[in-house]
């Protein structure tokens, strides 16, 4: 179904409160109403045509749904008027608790409701007829994005000049760019296999390449392809296997000269040892990384993503500040005002980096800001909302426990597990720690989805 435009959206309110009070008037059901409407008005969701055949806004629909956990003795989730839209207007629906919530809200039956459940590894079961999103089947997604025709393309090259040529680095190039462009897209583990295919085909030509040129070309896309893989990694929690990728990632860039590609490596391998808890190693990395640093976005996201968290950790907080500010400073002062792909930064990547220091130093409601800033700038359901989503999950359990758990569970709803990063596993993890004992049901459905998940995938 295509795009409903506002003044349609408008007029369908028009018409739907019309067969409203005219069935109400013959006496018809609350079902029957919902039937009337969804004849006549096939633009409607079942979710939004019982809505509409109570008469009720969103706004009443979320405060009937808090009566209801109330009247349960559980704290009111953290329902909210945009979430039901999104739910109502598809491809987006609610998960099993708040479905069942909305049903009894409603007096309907969970199956009139035409609300799908979503299967445990994370496939869409259906939706609303024409407004459902195709089904994302594993490797099929990778297929038709295009990962084995690059590496195809490359192969093909490789086999007319073995030993490398200008056709060879461009297309070296190009999977690089492709790679990065399109990180977020892919299930960590399949990309992982994609970009360290694509490496080993370059093996032959960097170790006789055809002239000293072509050698350093190649030696520079290796270790864009390294950076990656050392960065797919660590989201697949191997940090042994991270540390080995982007250290080869940082010698190439050295011995090249590429100071993006140096810089960028100095400040994975800070990220990785910032995980593994070695905050001497990470804050030498890290310097290293702004030293490299070229331009006012290189600056900015060697001092923002490497620094500013490493001295937040360690309790510097007038250095992180300054860190922060001059980070700030030179995104601000950069041309485009950011760059996309795994390799670029931007003010959300930035505000997600200045959350995490916030909670680090112990000051939950300026991270709650942050990270919500962060959050609002993501595109909804890519791993950077997810991440900015569970910083913010953190920074309020101190003071909403059941809102905070709620959030987190809306996560685990709406990022299937094989695409959920070691990043956000280990947030899952903080946060169900600092949830302790909380009593709400969203605190214990988190704790049990936490548990359940599937190990990641190596």
């Amino acid at each position: 179904m295509g795009q409903i435009t506002r003044s349609r959206r408008a007029q369908i309110q028009r018409e739907a409160a019309i067969i409203r009070m005219r069935e109400q008037r013959n006496g018809v059901s609350l079902e029957r109403i919902v039937t009337v409407m969804r004849s006549t008005l096939p633009e409607l969701s079942p979710l939004e045509a019982w809505r509409l055949a109570l008469g009720w806004s969103r706004a009443q629909t979320v405060a009937q749904v808090a009566d209801l956990y109330l009247a349960d003795g559980l704290k009111p989730p953290a329902l909210s008027e945009p979430m039901l839209c999104r739910w109502e207007h598809g491809p987006d629906r609610p998960g099993p608790e708040y479905t069942e919530m909305i049903a009894r809200a409603y007096g309907a039956r969970v199956d009139q409701l035409g609300v799908r459940p979503r299967c445990v590894c994370g496939a869409d079961l259906g939706g609303y007829g024409q407004q459902t999103a195709p089904l994302i089947v594993p490797g099929v997604e990778m297929t038709a994005a295009g990962l084995p025709a690059v590496r195809e393309s490359l192969r093909l090259a490789l086999l007319d000049a073995p030993y490398g040529g200008p056709v060879v680095v461009e297309l070296a190039e190009a999977a690089v760019e492709h790679y990065a462009l399109h990180y977020s897209r892919h299930v960590p583990a399949h990309l992982f296999d994609e970009v360290h295919a694509a490496r080993s085909l370059l093996g032959e030509a960097l170790a006789a390449p055809v002239n000293a040129t072509i050698g350093a070309e190649l030696r520079r896309a290796a270790g864009w392809l390294s950076a990656l893989l050392g960065n797919l990694a660590f989201h697949l929690a191997d940090h042994a296997g991270a540390r080995a990728h982007l250290a080869v990632a940082a010698s190439f860039g050295e011995h090249v000269g590429d100071a993006r590609l140096t810089t960028w490596a100095y400040g994975a391998q800070s990220m990785v040892a910032r995980a593994r808890g070695d905050l001497p190693t990470a804050l030498r990395h890290a310097e290293a990384s702004a030293a490299h640093a070229v331009g006012q976005l290189g600056h900015a996201q060697a001092l923002g993503w490497a620094l500013l968290p490493t001295l937040a950790r360690l309790g510097r907080a007038a250095d992180a500040e300054q860190a922060l500010t001059e980070a700030t400073t030179a995104l601000d002062a950069d041309p485009a005002g950011g760059a996309p792909g795994r390799f670029g930064f931007d003010v959300a990547e930035l505000a997600l980096h200045e959350a995490e220091a916030w909670l680090a130093l112990g000051h939950s409601d300026r991270a709650l800001v942050r990270a919500s800033a962060s959050a609002a700038s993501c595109v909804a359901y890519t791993p950077g909302w997810a991440a900015a989503t569970l910083v913010v999950a953190q920074a309020e359990v101190g003071v909403q426990p059941g809102d905070a758990a709620a959030r987190a569970l809306d996560v685990l709803e709406r990022v299937p597990a094989e695409r959920l990063r070691s990043t956000a596993r280990s947030r899952l993890g903080v946060l169900t720690v600092a949830l302790g004992g909380a009593d709400a049901a969203s605190a214990r459905d988190l704790r049990e989805r936490v548990r359940d998940l599937p190990p990641v995938a190596r």
